[in-house]
């Protein structure tokens, strides 16, 4: 129920714990260290991917802008309209709370140090977040504290899984994509923010607002900078920052405090040594967009 995509990677299978044990056994004879990136997409799904080809899930039954990525009969990925989803009821949400709590054992078990919850880029927990995605009027929708309730919920559930020390979050605030729109989001941002300070989880991810999927958003909101300060000034735990950033900008961020780590990821894509190519300052590939998502080896280990 969780799938955008085709062929998008999982973690509820014997079969895919596995699988991902090999990747994290090499992360770490490397020295490096591995979060698995929990995501469940909600509304911007299809059909094709849902048991019983139902429809997909949401906090509101509402018309979603965009496409899914899904694969044809022949095996070859198209693009596809997506359906006006089906509201989630109480034990629905209960049911993709323990979804979350089970996939977080599972990356665990698969050795990862970590999980990072994806409540961010228009899926299943920012549309309860966003109050233009969300009209419901129980417990899990109105007021910014019902609809941040699912984002705390799936927190203090891994939490109480594998320890808050291993949990962390990543927020697109001022979001549009899939149609993305609250109408309080400082407020939204900032009792967000707040919360996961008061829990101590072991980073906050956020992807600047100034970037729309993979690109610089030409109709940023003008509050984006000074939201992301707010951020800065609200949660003083670990704050990773993504978008846009490049050896110079990053360098810059981190020597002023508005973050504590900085993320890359198209820049990764096209140059597997970065982090080398930086310390070196040589020059760096440019990303080839269309080799981003899908397809062959070609644009990530050529």
């Amino acid at each position: 129920m969780a799938q955008a995509d085709a062929w998008t990677p999982g973690i509820y299978t014997k079969e895919q714990v596995a699988g991902w044990r090999r990747v994290a056994e090499a992360v770490h004879a490397e020295g490096g260290k591995i979060f698995m990136q929990l995501w469940h997409v909600g509304r911007v799904s299809h059909q094709v991917f849902q048991p019983g080809g139902q429809l997909p899930v949401a906090p509101s039954a509402l018309p979603v802008p965009g496409k899914a990525f899904i694969a044809d009969e022949e095996g070859s990925g198209v693009w596809a309209d997506i359906p006006v989803p089906q509201e989630l009821d109480i034990p629905g949400i209960e049911a993709v709370i323990a979804d979350y709590v089970r996939a977080a054992r599972h990356a665990i078990e698969a050795g990862m140090d970590g999980v990072e919850i994806h409540a961010a880029n228009g899926y299943l927990i920012d549309q309860f977040i966003n109050s233009g995605s969300n009209l419901r009027s129980d417990r899990y929708g109105g007021s910014i504290e019902n609809r941040v309730r699912l984002l705390l919920e799936v927190v203090d559930g891994i939490a109480e899984a594998i320890g808050m020390g291993r949990v962390a979050v990543r927020l697109t605030p001022l979001g549009r994509l899939f149609g993305m729109s609250d109408d309080t989001p400082e407020e939204t941002i900032r009792y967000i923010a707040a919360e996961l300070d008061r829990r101590s989880i072991a980073y906050l991810h956020v992807v600047e607002p100034s970037t729309l999927g993979t690109e610089l958003d030409a109709e940023a909101d003008p509050r984006w900078d000074e939201i992301v300060w707010k951020i800065r000034n609200t949660f003083k735990g670990t704050l990773m920052l993504a978008g846009g950033y490049d050896a110079r900008s990053a360098e810059a961020a981190l020597e002023n405090g508005r973050g504590d780590l900085i993320a890359f990821g198209k820049l990764f894509i096209a140059n597997p040594d970065l982090p080398r190519r930086f310390l070196e300052s040589a020059p760096l590939n440019e990303p080839e967009r269309a080799t981003f998502f899908g397809g062959t080896e070609l644009g990530y280990i050529d």
